[in-house]
């Protein structure tokens, strides 16, 4: 008996090797192969597509597709992708944005579909992009520094400057509620904005920029804001952070990937 097992373990095993292979196998072609009955074949296709191994369809099977394992990198490119995608949502035509220089912020732009809006922004990285048709965007221009304008001219042109909504991104989101710029000089633009914002302020990070806040961590270039926030992060950020950032009053949205299968 377990000679026949293994004889039978052998065979099948083989059958998915072929399968995979060549991408799919009819059941007659199987049969010829290994020298065994149609009946074989089925019950062994039956058993691998049971076991998730195989896809059978009328006559054959195929292989599935492989799985892929995400890299670190991919899987907080694939939540920023989510999260701009979800904070599009919040754009109604007619809207006026302030966007800051963040990319995960900017790239909202791309689905707000046949909305009307238009966006004031110190983004460099709008410069070269192609947007929908009914996204009209003014740069503010500026010193430009790490493709983020900045400085005195950026200020300037801010002062003429409202917007319905500011969509921002930042270096952190601590759990005290306050906000860290990679570049400091980020910190009065913001600020200068967030006072000209009419109706909503949303800030956009993934899950590796909720963060603790140390005691003994440098606080240069964080700040904190007065009014009422919007955090759009992900499924995977901090559970007590996020906790701890719906204490301080702050509105903490968490969106999720898509699960397959």
């Amino acid at each position: 008996m377990k000679r026949d097992r293994k004889s039978v373990d052998d065979r099948q095993s083989k059958i998915l090797a072929l399968i995979q292979e060549q991408g799919e196998a009819k059941v007659e072609d199987l049969a010829h192969t290994f020298d065994i009955s149609l009946m074989t074949v089925r019950r062994d296709l039956q058993f691998l597509e049971e076991q998730h191994l195989i896809r059978r369809f009328y006559g054959g099977a195929s292989s599935l597709p492989r799985q892929h394992s995400m890299t670190r990198a991919e899987e907080i490119a694939m939540y920023r992708e989510l999260i701009s995608k979800y904070a599009a949502r919040f754009v109604e035509s007619g809207d006026s944005l302030f966007i800051n220089g963040s990319q995960t912020a900017l790239n909202l732009l791309q689905y707000v579909e046949n909305k009307t809006i238009s966006v004031f922004t110190n983004n460099g990285y709008a410069l070269g992009k192609t947007f929908p048709e009914g996204v009209h965007v003014h740069l503010t221009g500026g010193e430009v520094r790490e493709n983020v304008m900045v400085g005195d001219y950026v200020m300037r042109n801010l002062l003429t400057m409202e917007a319905d909504k500011t969509f921002i991104g930042c270096a952190a989101v601590y759990d005290n509620g306050e906000f860290r710029y990679d570049i400091p000089t980020e910190i009065g633009i913001n600020e200068s904005m967030i006072t000209r914002t009419k109706k909503a302020l949303y800030i956009l990070a993934d899950h590796t920029k909720i963060k603790s806040r140390s005691a003994h961590e440098n606080q240069y270039g964080s700040c904190t804001y007065e009014r009422p926030w919007t955090l759009i992060t992900d499924e995977k950020a901090d559970p007590a952070a996020i906790e701890r950032l719906r204490e301080t009053g702050m509105k903490v949205v968490q969106i999720h990937a898509e699960r397959k299968g």
